[in-house]
C-alpha cells in the first residue's frame, strides 16, 4: 500500500440539533426518518450513526425515552449499524442534564464536548467515570487548542480515564458561520500525535469532503453529514444524507483510500 493511502470509517451526522426541515426536506426529524436515513446510510458506507433526537416541536432533546425509541428503530433498520448518542447541549442543556442522560442510558457509545464539561469540573469527573464503568465508548468532542489543552490537563488529573482516548476535531462552526477549511487540520493533527489519540473529524461547510479527504490521508476517520453541510463542492444542495455518504466514498476510493465497515 502506498504510504499516502488509508484504512478510514465514516460516521454519519444526519440531522444535529439546529438545523430543520426549512434547511433541507430530507433532514430526518422523526423516528421513521432516523431509521431511513440510517438504512441509506449504512448502505452508502457509514459504519456509525451520530444520534440526535428531537422533541415534538422539532426542538433539541435529551430525553432518555426519545433516545431508546430511536436507538431501537435504527437497530431495526440498520442492523450492525454502531450507534454514538450525544450529550450536546445547544445552549439548553447543562452539565447536570447531560449527566442525567448518560446515567438513565448508559449507552454503547456517546460524544461528550469537553468545553460543556468544563463548565462543572465536578461533574465531568462523575460522568467520564460513569462511562467508564458503564463501557461506554467517550468521544471528546474537541473544538479548538484549548478544549485540547483542558483534555490533556484531565488525563494527567484523573478526571478523564487515559483509556479514553478518541476524540473528533471539528472545523468551522455554525454561528457566527464559519466554514471550514483544510489548512485548519494542521494543530489538530500535530496534538493527535503528541497525545496518542484515535481521531476522527467533521468539517462545517461546502469544502466539508475536502477536509475529511485530508483527514483520510492523515490518518483520521471521518463524520459526514446534514448536522455540519446540506452543499456539493460546487454549492448545490446534496439531495440526501446518503448521497453525501456515497459522495464521499467515493471521492476516498479514487484517492486510493480503503473504507472500512463494521
Amino acid at each position: 500500500m502506498r504510504s499516502d493511502v488509508a484504512d478510514y470509517q465514516v460516521t454519519v451526522a444526519p440531522n444535529g440539533a439546529r438545523r430543520q426541515k426549512c434547511d433541507h426536506p430530507e433532514l430526518p426529524i422523526t423516528l421513521p426518518e432516523l431509521a431511513q436515513t440510517a438504512a441509506a446510510c449504512q448502505a452508502a458506507g457509514a459504519s456509525t450513526l451520530h444520534l440526535h433526537v428531537r422533541d415534538d416541536a422539532g426542538g433539541h432533546s435529551l430525553d432518555p425515552g426519545r433516545y431508546r425509541a430511536a436507538m431501537a428503530a435504527v437497530a431495526d433498520a440498520a442492523p450492525k449499524m454502531a450507534i454514538q448518542i450525544t450529550t450536546e447541549s445547544a445552549g439548553i442543556y447543562t452539565p447536570e442534564a447531560q449527566l442525567a442522560c448518560l446515567a438513565a442510558l448508559r449507552p454503547a457509545a456517546a460524544s461528550i464536548a469537553v468545553r460543556e464539561m468544563a463548565r462543572a469540573p465536578e461533574i465531568a469527573m462523575r460522568a467520564y467515570g460513569l462511562c467508564a464503568e458503564a463501557g461506554t465508548q467517550v468521544q471528546h468532542i474537541l473544538y479548538s487548542p484549548g478544549c485540547i489543552a483542558q483534555l490533556k490537563s484531565w488525563y494527567a488529573a484523573g478526571v478523564v480515564p487515559v483509556a479514553m482516548r478518541d476524540v473528533i476535531f471539528v472545523l468551522g462552526q455554525y454561528a457566527p458561520a464559519t466554514p471550514a477549511r483544510t489548512d485548519g487540520l494542521t494543530d489538530f493533527v500535530a496534538a493527535a500525535r503528541a497525545l496518542d489519540l484515535n481521531w476522527s473529524l467533521c468539517a462545517f461547510g461546502r469544502e466539508e469532503r475536502a477536509c475529511l479527504l485530508a483527514a483520510i490521508q492523515a490518518g483520521g476517520n471521518v463524520r459526514v453529514g446534514f448536522e455540519n453541510n446540506l452543499e456539493t463542492p460546487a454549492g448545490t444542495m446534496l439531495k440526501d444524507n446518503a448521497t453525501s455518504v456515497a459522495a464521499l466514498v467515493q471521492a476516498a476510493s479514487e484517492a486510493g483510500h480503503k473504507l472500512k465497515r463494521n
